[in-house]
């Protein structure tokens, strides 16, 4: 019998709706590949309307975050425009399940880049805006703090957006190709005590080679490539921070506006 991808993205619909457990998924139903992940990330897209999506995250682009979550490598979802948010932010705490936030790098596109092979210059020189960015992430996969990812397995991670629940995202600096993103770094603060900090070429070495291998992703493939005015989080500098009651929450990286978030 083939694969119903569909019918595993209504699972997992139905499991966002009722904020309850995305997984394990019934045996049968589950994911056992990338491929397979992926086509249900395609498939929960088409169920909400997000073809083409406003934007994709990545996650584990650091290598401590790859470590942190077991993954041999970066992951990439999708988002939705009714979740990416422009800061400050205030949004209610009752609305997400154990919830993350991360430190991250956004970009916005100002043109396409096709599905394909992508180096770092090509990928720089199709971005129109960088901004500190926090991603608000969900542990739906189980106990404390980030869930059975053994468990659930990394196609089913992959077919429910890698954790993703929403983004946050900081006003642009405005001259951003004059900063040494690699260098810049990146402070991530919880009701004013800095928790965490990392820098800019955690990203997999550089941002824009987090980028880059967005573009040349079979998750980005599905969805025929990246789009002109779509926002992508590369990932983020520090380990997520679980979050257990309303909090402030500031992304600060150096020579950029601060992003940030308010749970009440």
């Amino acid at each position: 019998m083939a694969f119903d991808a569909a019918a595993a993205a209504e699972l997992l619909h139905q499991a966002r709706a009722a904020r309850a457990l995305a997984g394990p998924l019934p045996a049968g139903m589950a994911p056992t590949t990338l491929a397979e992940g992926i086509a249900v990330q395609h498939a929960l897209a088409r169920r909400w309307g997000a073809i083409p999506p406003a934007g994709f995250k990545i996650g584990a682009t650091a290598k401590r975050m790859q470590d942190y979550l077991g993954l041999p490598g970066p992951a990439a979802g999708f988002m939705q425009a009714g979740n990416i948010h422009h800061g400050p932010a205030t949004l209610a705490w009752a609305s997400v399940r154990n919830p993350g936030v991360e430190c991250e790098i956004a970009v916005r596109l100002g043109r396409d880049l096709p599905p394909g092979p992508c180096d770092e210059a090509t990928a720089a020189a199709a971005v129109q805006d960088v901004c500190a960015a926090i991603e608000i992430v969900e542990n739906r996969y189980g106990p404390p703090p980030a869930g059975d990812l053994m468990a659930v397995g990394t196609p089913t991670l992959v077919a429910d957006q890698v954790y993703h629940a929403a983004a946050v995202l900081a006003a642009p600096p405005s001259d951003w190709r004059g900063l040494d993103l690699g260098a810049i770094r990146g402070r991530f603060l919880i009701d004013g005590e800095e928790k965490a900090a990392g820098h800019g070429r955690d990203l997999l070495g550089h941002p824009m080679k987090a980028l880059a291998w967005l573009a040349a992703s079979a998750e980005v493939a599905a969805f025929g490539g990246l789009r002109a005015g779509q926002v992508v989080m590369l990932g983020s500098v520090t380990p997520p921070i679980w979050l257990d009651r309303p909090c402030e929450v500031v992304a600060a990286f150096d020579f950029m506006p601060e992003a940030r978030l308010r749970f009440v």
